[in-house]
């Protein structure tokens, strides 16, 4: 294995996708209402409401099917002020072709020296979780374990953290989600025999390793909450959350020192059974061929049924993708174990 030493800023966007079809329909403004099994990603502090076990699954298709995004998780209270959950997120491109040795040495076209390999990132999230002295104050920390790979030719390791919390006065509910709040670090190898293989496939180009050490900043999310009691059999949710990076981006409010970039989510359900969900996030200023800026908006839209404890959640959404992208299909499902008992 051989290794460069030169560094870039940013990796593993693949964390900022989300994860659950109920959140995505809300435009991901979860982050203070956040209280079940999903809480492993939006807000830690979330897993303390629950009471018994829960697991939920979720896919969705990026590109028209090209790449798949896998998520599983299991949470369970430990005491009556603290709980754990642990999760899975997967971001990968299969049967990719391999033609760098499409042409044998004595430059003969060779199909059978195609091979397919695949692009995959993983996470694995810990998460552990509290209820402080405090009332209504919720404390939740997530530890990070990211292995990503791109078939044999390079392979990499990261490790960060998360910190969250929640706290709840009156009707309203606030939370606060830190990610990679300590920087993450991913450290990459690469196979030399694999590599040399690419450097000869294009004459003067791919003649250097790419970067071996990816560094994540921290980013925060910081939301406001509320339901309301519409009827006897109707409720609605509301949420707005500001996502920061502490960089200048795109997003509708920048400068260099933090970005933030808007989400407003609602949810309204007919006694806790069905759902129907709508958003807009992802407010960024787009720069057009005639070196104008136009504000872009990305809606959602989502509906969840829940019975007996087994929860489907249905998002119509492009996952982070604005302008002409396709809108992707999340379907999620939750279980809340205590009902089969």
């Amino acid at each position: 294995m051989i290794s460069a030493q030169t560094v870039r800023k940013y990796s593993n966007e693949f964390l900022n996708i989300g994860v659950d079809a109920a959140a995505f329909g809300m435009s991901k403004a979860v982050v203070a209402a956040s209280k079940d099994v999903n809480s492993i990603y939006w807000n830690p502090a979330g897993l303390v409401n629950i009471k018994n076990y829960q697991g939920s699954i979720m896919h969705a298709e990026y590109f028209e099917g090209i790449a798949k995004y896998d998520y599983a998780a299991f949470a369970m209270p430990i005491d009556e002020k603290s709980a754990v959950g642990i999760a899975i997120i997967r971001f990968g491109v299969d049967d990719i072709l391999n033609t760098t040795e499409l042409i044998d040495n004595e430059g003969n076209i060779d199909y059978n020296r195609i091979s397919l390999f695949s692009a995959a990132d993983y996470a694995l999230n810990l998460s552990y979780a509290r209820n402080l002295n405090i009332e209504g104050l919720n404390v939740g920390l997530n530890t990070k374990i990211i292995r990503r790979i791109i078939g044999e030719f390079a392979t990499s390791w990261g490790f960060g953290l998360d910190a969250g919390v929640q706290y709840k006065k009156n009707n309203y509910k606030y939370g606060l989600m830190v990610r990679d709040i300590t920087t993450t670090y991913n450290s990459w190898s690469f196979d030399e025999t694999e590599f040399d293989k690419i450097q000869d496939a294009i004459p003067d180009q791919n003649q250097e390793l790419p970067e071996s050490t990816e560094i994540t900043l921290p980013k925060a999310q910081i939301g406001v909450a509320r339901k309301f009691n519409i009827s006897k059999d109707f409720n609605l949710l509301s949420e707005l959350d500001l996502n920061m990076r502490f960089t200048k981006t795109n997003d509708i409010i920048s400068s260099d020192f933090v970005s933030v970039a808007p989400a407003l989510g609602f949810q309204l359900d007919y006694t806790d059974l069905v759902y129907l969900r709508a958003g807009i996030g992802n407010i960024q200023k787009e720069l057009q061929f005639d070196a104008t800026t136009e504000t872009s908006v990305q809606p959602n839209f989502g509906v969840g049924f829940k019975y007996k404890g087994i929860q489907i959640d249905y998002a119509l959404t492009n996952i982070g993708s604005v302008g002409a992208a396709l809108y992707s299909n999340v379907f999620s499902i939750k279980v809340d174990f205590e009902n089969f008992r």
